[in-house]
């Protein structure tokens, strides 16, 4: 069988970025409306939804386009060489594209204005800081997993951004077409459009510091062949 053209794999970022966006808007939507004002509930009903969609698209959508539903995610792979910029760039913008669309989905499912810029205030140093540390952690996740163990890329992504949701200041948007989308949503799970910019500008920092610790722990493994003292299993090169 062939591999996907270029169309295929933009329809399946497109189309895997709106669902992702429709469950993180659509849950936030429900767990609010059902949470009797407890914001732990509220954000546990948002949380687990967001980490089972994404174990969903990644294992059905990663043999199409890699799945990355993340301009973070296709930036750190154009740095690797492994998408040419040209690419990556059609990537980012379908993904964009996707999450606009999954916002307005989630809007018509719940009787909601199409767009509505949101109130929430995501500001400060802590909240930007939690972004770099989310986008850190889901990249080097990725990268690392898919080395060690390939097929288990779409649990560890949905259980690391599970997780957090929960450890993170900021609940880990980890993601900069997202991080636009929700500003485009006046839920629960929205941003004001003036945080946006401090967000993205973290989760690009996070992105590129894991690439250097994926480069430090590649260059640890090549000076030390053999076995990993922590799993027992061999070694490979990120």
């Amino acid at each position: 069988m062939s591999a996907p053209g270029l169309p295929q794999r933009l329809l399946a970022e497109g189309l895997g970025s709106a669902l992702l966006l429709a469950t993180v808007v659509g849950s936030g939507v429900m767990a609010e409306r059902l949470a009797g004002a407890n914001d732990a509930i509220a954000l546990l009903g948002n949380t687990l939804p967001t980490g089972a969609i994404l174990v969903v698209l990644i294992t059905m959508l990663a043999p199409i386009s890699g799945a990355h539903l993340n301009p973070a995610v296709t930036f750190a792979f154009c740095l690797r060489r492994e998408i040419p910029p040209a690419e990556a760039v059609s990537y980012a913008a379908a993904q964009l594209l996707g999450v606009i669309v999954g916002v307005v989905v989630a809007h018509l499912m719940f009787e909601l204005p199409l767009v509505e810029l949101s109130l929430k205030a995501r500001s400060g140093a802590a909240q930007a800081f939690s972004e770099g540390v989310a986008a850190f952690g889901l990249v080097l996740t990725i990268l690392l997993t898919r080395k060690v163990k390939p097929q288990a890329v779409p649990m560890s992504v949905g259980l690391y951004i599970v997780a957090a949701y929960w450890f993170t200041a900021s609940t880990s948007f980890a993601n900069p077409a997202v991080t636009v989308a929700r500003s485009l949503t006046n839920t629960f799970s929205g941003i004001r459009p003036d945080d946006v910019i401090g967000f993205i500008a973290a989760q690009l920092v996070g992105t590129i510091c894991a690439l250097g610790a994926v480069s430090l722990l590649s260059r640890s493994r090549q000076s030390r062949p053999g076995q990993n003292v922590t799993t027992g299993v061999l070694a490979k090169q990120p």
